[in-house]
């Protein structure tokens, strides 16, 4: 049996493993290569568990890296817009970072603690 075959109407190539025929096919090339962080990360986890066809789509559409890379932009703006804002809502100045350091610490963790909750919430989990 040849290692490889060519099927004219269907117009691919296959190739022999094992028993057994399997297409050569090829995922489209990105057409960027953009910054991918922790949001976009923790994004795809979440797809791939939850929403396999979506994540499917995405992967062999070509368009998986730009969408993860999109998801981290926005998730990253409402990040840090939401920690300027509730920052300074709530106090929390480098006057409190100067006099007490320990005390600025333990709000900080508090409020990013928060703000990554709502971004999971309304960026990441949806």
């Amino acid at each position: 049996m040849e290692k490889y075959i060519y099927n004219e109407q269907n117009g691919l190539w296959y190739e022999l493993q094992g028993d057994y025929y399997i297409p050569c096919l090829e995922l489209p090339a990105e057409k960027e290569e953009r910054h991918i962080g922790v949001w976009g990360q923790r994004h795809l986890r979440y797809i791939r568990q939850h929403k396999k066809v979506f994540y499917t789509n995405l992967l062999t559409s070509g368009k998986l890296q730009s969408y993860l890379a999109d998801v981290e932009e926005q998730a990253q703006e409402l990040f840090d817009r939401l920690m300027k804002q509730r920052a300074e809502r709530e106090g929390i100045t480098e006057k409190l970072k100067a006099d007490n350091q320990i005390e600025w610490v333990g709000k900080m963790n508090a409020l990013r603690s928060v703000v990554t909750e709502t971004v999971n919430t309304e960026v990441i989990f949806v």
